[in-house]
């Protein structure tokens, strides 16, 4: 038998190609996995242990406000605070859980929740029926991305019912609340909770249980406070944590380092002064991981409080003030034809300095639904709005006389009506005949100065003709008057002044009418400066209501170094002869003091020695009521009057400026003179009793005081 032949194992050529692919490509891989591990290896893991550092800013207490005489004005008062800083990897569903345990802890009010509020809480308590919401088509297009997440969420939250949003337990709504604020901060920025009505019980809860409420911190907060009613308006506002940055000024803050929910100054003194006040915010250095996971946090600065503020208000002399106005406009308001006076202002300024010693301003308003009336503080009308004020403004005619050649010092014109064609007489409220410069201050003639604004248009009167006069004369008289700050700002450390409103005919009768102030409107304030400037003998000096900026201290009776002091600034000097001014300057005295002085009966005799002029202007109505009239608002009086004291060594200046104290057909009610007479009382009054005071004891601090102000300087 023939032996069988041994079959041999054959292996496929094309496998032997796969075997060999497969042994390449793992060889490939190894190589690259020992490359990584062993060349890049250090590079991998310091990446995967990488650290970010992000600081933050926390707020610090906000500077004090002093009067001139050191008086606490507005401060602080600290808070027990709650607070809540969110992680950058913390989820919802994490602060959920916090805010859970912290309504256990603590109250909260829950009546800033808002209907959006409840829907989206809603949707996060209930995931499943809020999935229910959409329709099966409608997640199909979501599938097909025909509709986004957010198109989706939207019909979610229209799709929710009445029944469902008012279904929450008074339990589930304070976490709401709670969970709201949780969510209303930013990363690593701490988020205040609550900080009103922080019970010690609360405090030491919280605090108790720090471990188990991550994110969650108990602090010291600040609430700001006023030491009166009065002069809120001017001091301005503060917003409040939940208000945050206005948004009008978000961009601004932001690049200045501020957070999105830090308070800020929003209105006025606060606002003007946010750089002062706001201090040096303590700062704060988070070492966080890739996931955003807190490391630890580095003390970077401890931060100071806002530096301080005095202010030039003499706050006794100002409360006096106010309550000299309150009694003059409620004795007055029993006169016949005051139906429409509820305003009254007044101010008081240093004419060498420009300190604002009082700025006092009162309004009475009526309740629309009740009919009372109270009395408000207006002291932001002192410079933010304007009247005409009339004759008070004739100090600065006669000086533009002088100046434009229209007249000289002794010049003497004739007194009577005068019967211009096409206009309505113009007078005088007396005849008075022949006066000079001096006699036409001191008597208040009208007519002197109608015929010194003819001659500065260079027209000529003729009686019962017409009258032409060159239209340049407005901006003449406009400019002359702007040199004292009628017409333009004055240049005050406030935001909002008023330049006051021009007329704009410019028909020759209302260029008369401009020369005695019944024209163009001018605000209280302005009608300070302009008699400060004459007090001054011609310089016109910006306005200003902070006095010094101060280093804050811990001892809460003191006042820390000065870091700054307001110096004087002048503004200009008037283009006039020192002369002429001190002519102008004989006539207001006269107006006091002469025998036929407009304001005779209220200050001759006065030890103080005061000088200035008074003020009639006939307008027309344009209070609360104006829309009542339509397009016939009807005329009423306003009164003004300016001063100074004393005569010789001018340390005061005043305006007083009442608007519609009653109507032409009524008696004059000299609301002007009895509130002027009254201030400058007060004012010479209390400087005695505080002299007399001193000497009796002396204050061990002057000294001190004082060498604060030379180092200042």
């Amino acid at each position: 038998m023939k032996k069988q032949k041994k079959k041999k194992t054959h292996v496929p050529f094309r496998l032997n190609v796969m075997f060999f692919v497969v042994f390449i490509l793992f060889s490939a891989l190894i190589l690259r996995l020992g490359v990584v591990q062993i060349v890049y290896g250090d590079d991998f893991k310091r990446e995967i242990e990488r650290t970010e550092d992000v600081t933050i800013n926390n707020p610090v207490p906000r500077g004090k406000m002093f009067d001139t005489s050191g008086k606490i004005i507005v401060d602080n008062i600290p808070l027990n605070a709650i607070t809540y800083t969110k992680y950058q990897g913390t989820d919802t569903k994490e602060m959920l859980k916090v805010a859970e345990k912290l309504a256990t802890l603590i109250q909260k009010d829950t009546n800033k929740i808002q209907e959006r509020d409840k829907k989206d809480f809603w949707i996060m308590k209930h995931p499943n029926l809020a999935k229910k919401k959409i329709t099966k088509k409608e997640w199909d297009k979501f599938e097909a991305k025909e509709l986004t997440d957010k198109e989706i969420y939207k019909l979610q939250l229209e799709r929710i019912t009445p029944e469902e949003i008012n279904s929450f337990s008074n339990e589930e709504l304070e976490v709401l609340a709670i969970f709201r604020e949780f969510n209303s901060g930013y990363a690593l920025t701490p988020q205040i909770v609550k900080n009103e009505g922080v019970t010690a019980e609360e405090f030491a809860a919280v605090s108790e249980n720090l471990e188990s409420l991550p994110g969650v911190d108990t602090t010291t907060d600040w609430k700001r406070t006023y030491a009166s009613d009065t002069l809120i308006s001017v001091l301005g506002k503060v917003t409040t944590s939940d208000e945050g940055l206005p948004s009008e000024q978000l961009d601004y803050y932001l690049s200045r380092d501020y957070n999105r929910n830090d308070r800020v100054g929003k209105s006025y003194i606060e606002m003007q002064y946010e750089d002062v006040l706001s201090g040096q915010k303590a700062k704060v250095r988070n070492k966080t991981d890739k996931a955003g996971n807190v490391l630890s946090a580095e003390v970077v600065s401890e931060g100071k409080r806002g530096k301080d503020l005095v202010l030039s208000i003499d706050m006794e002399l100002q409360l006096a003030v106010e309550k000299i106005i309150e009694e003059n406009l409620k004795s007055t308001k029993g006169m016949a034809g005051t139906g429409f006076l509820d305003r009254a202002y007044v101010v008081l300024m240093d004419p060498n300095t420009g300190e604002i010693l009082t700025m006092a301003g009162k309004r009475i308003v009526k309740d629309p639904e009740t009919g009372k009336t109270e009395m408000q503080d207006d002291a932001l009308g002192t410079f933010t709005t304007s009247y005409n004020v009339g004759s008070a403004v004739k100090g600065a005619t006669v000086l533009t006389g002088y100046q434009t050649g229209a007249i000289s010092p002794g010049t003497v014109l004739h007194d009577g009506p005068l019967q211009i064609k096409g206009t309505p007489v113009k007078k005088s409220w007396t005849n008075m005949g022949s006066v000079n410069d001096l006699k036409a201050l001191e008597r208040s003639s009208n007519v002197y100065m109608f015929r010194t604004a003819i001659a500065i248009g260079k027209g000529k009167y003729v009686q019962n003709g017409p009258l032409s006069l060159d239209s340049n004369a407005f901006n003449t008289i406009r400019d002359s008057f702007s040199q004292f700050g009628l017409g333009v700002r004055t240049g005050i450390d406030l935001p909002n002044e008023t330049a006051g409103f021009k007329g704009q005919d410019k028909r020759p009768g209302f260029l008369l009418d401009l020369a005695i102030g019944q024209y163009d409107t001018y605000s209280a304030m302005q009608l300070a400066q302009y008699v400060s400037t004459i007090a001054n003998n011609g310089y016109r000096i910006q306005p200003h209501i902070v006095k010094e900026i101060r280093e804050p201290v811990l001892d809460q009776t003191e006042l820390g170094p000065i870091t700054k002091a307001i110096t004087p600034n002048i503004l200009n000097r008037v283009d006039m002869k020192e002369d002429w001014i001190k002519r102008v300057q004989q006539g207001f005295h006269l107006v006091m003091h002469g025998a036929q002085g407009t304001a005779r009966g209220f200050f001759a005799g006065k030890p103080y020695d005061p000088a200035g002029k008074t003020g009639t202007a006939q307008a027309f109505y344009d209070g609360p009521d104006r829309k009542k009239y339509g397009k016939e608002p009807p005329e009423v009086m306003n009164l003004s009057l300016v001063g100074y004291a004393p005569f010789n060594s001018p340390e005061i200046a005043m305006s007083v400026l009442v608007p519609w104290a009653y109507t032409p057909s009524a008696t004059d009610t000299r609301t002007n003179l009895n509130i002027g007479q009254q201030v400058m009382d007060t004012y010479f009054n209390l400087k005695a009793a505080r002299q007399a005071a001193a000497q009796q004891n002396p204050d061990p601090n002057q000294n001190v005081t004082q060498e604060n102000q030379n180092a200042a300087q």
